[in-house]
């Protein structure tokens, strides 16, 4: 029995030997075989690294403010009568817009002026009477007091019939008109928005550590989504003497030539101004950065790889420090030199001393433009 169990042990010993083995031996060549069969080359797009003339600028949004404009309100109630206007007609200063009824103040202002006439005609009596020495020095003074508050009443009436016309408070486009004949208002209700659209202000706010750069008079340019292919030019005419202390910013403004009237106040505004003169600078497209919280890198292709057959080559990762980016381009301080090419797309399938084949069809090539201008969808 004893025997019969050790033969049996054996065999299961020899038999799962055999097994393990042959296993093992599979893997070994299997690990081989990956090990040493060489690796496709990766399908790439490549550009050179170049030198430009850059102008060191900052950019920010901000919102268009008319000069002079306001939305008109009534300081007194009244039905309107008559509208001197059309929505989106060209206006001066002083310009009648909008009539309230006046009847019952004209006929209050006709006996105010009755009264105030009666008050001179009685200053006048009493006047020549204080020459004869007939009246009293305060009779005299009580004429003169009643003459001017009934003048003064006059004025006041005529005053607030006057506010019972909306006037322009300056040349510029009217708006649309929110009262209608017949219909009765209140103070402070709005009647209708009037304002100049030649020149704007851009209001916009820069981080404090551009107050240096900044100075009244400074060009700059400005972008409308309105008007994509539109350049508007302009200056800057004011700078916020104090920066926000919760944002660590700062308000400027400048004036916007709207010569042809294509702003208007409220639109969204990209502005481009220029902080220092031209440099030279090395230029890549972004596309061929590795943005890592590391550094970041690029892929250099080795030209002069020996190994290199037919469109074949290789590339090596390489740390660059980078600068400003302007459109689809962006600034190599340190790293490459000009000349150098690096691969611009399919960089996650890259490796040091990686195979590759750079495809030079413009169909895949990403774009690599300073002022790209993308179709709307």
């Amino acid at each position: 029995m004893t025997k019969r169990m050790i033969i049996m042990l054996t065999a299961v010993i020899v038999v799962f030997g055999l097994i393990f083995g042959y296993k093992a031996i599979g893997n070994h060549f299997m690990n081989e075989f990956f090990d040493n069969m060489p690796m496709p080359a990766a399908a790439i797009t490549a550009t050179e690294v170049y030198e430009d003339e850059w102008i060191p600028s900052t950019e920010a949004v901000g919102t268009f403010v008319a000069v002079d404009g306001a939305e008109l309100s009534v300081p007194v109630p009244g039905v309107v009568v008559a509208i001197h206007f059309d929505n989106g007609q060209n206006v001066t200063r002083g310009q009648a817009l909008v009539s309230l009824d006046t009847q019952t103040d004209e006929a209050e202002l006709q006996r105010l002026e009755a009264a105030a006439q009666l008050a001179a005609l009685e200053q006048e009596r009493l006047e020549r009477l204080h020459q004869r020495q007939s009246v009293s020095e305060a009779d005299l003074e009580r004429a003169q007091s009643e003459t001017a508050q009934a003048r003064a009443s006059v004025r006041a009436q005529e005053a607030r019939i006057r506010q019972k016309t909306v006037r322009a408070p300056a040349d510029g486009v009217a708006g649309i008109r929110r009262v209608n004949i017949g219909q009765y208002v209140s103070p402070g209700e709005p009647v209708v928005t009037v304002g100049a659209v030649d020149p704007l202000y851009m209001n916009f706010s820069l981080p404090e550590q551009r107050l240096a750069q900044v100075r009244p008079g400074q060009r700059l340019s400005v972008r409308a989504d309105a008007w994509s292919d539109v350049i508007f030019d302009g200056e800057i005419t004011a700078i916020e003497p104090r920066v926000q202390e919760s944002t660590r910013t700062f308000e400027v403004q400048a004036t916007i030539d709207n010569a042809e009237g294509l702003l208007r106040p409220g639109m969204f505004g990209r502005v481009r101004l220029e902080t220092g003169a031209a440099e030279s600078v090395k230029v890549i497209p972004q596309t061929a950065v590795q943005f890592n919280p590391y550094g970041n890198a690029v892929f250099v292709i080795n030209d002069n790889n020996a190994n290199q057959t037919g469109n074949q080559q290789t590339v090596t990762q390489r740390l660059i420090r980078t600068g400003p980016t302007r459109g689809d381009m962006i600034v190599v301080r340190e790293g490459l030199e000009p000349g150098e090419r690096v691969a611009t797309s399919g960089l996650l399938k890259l490796r040091n001393e990686a195979a590759v084949t750079i495809i030079d069809n413009g169909q895949v090539q990403p774009t690599a433009e300073l002022a790209p201008r993308p179709e709307n969808q």
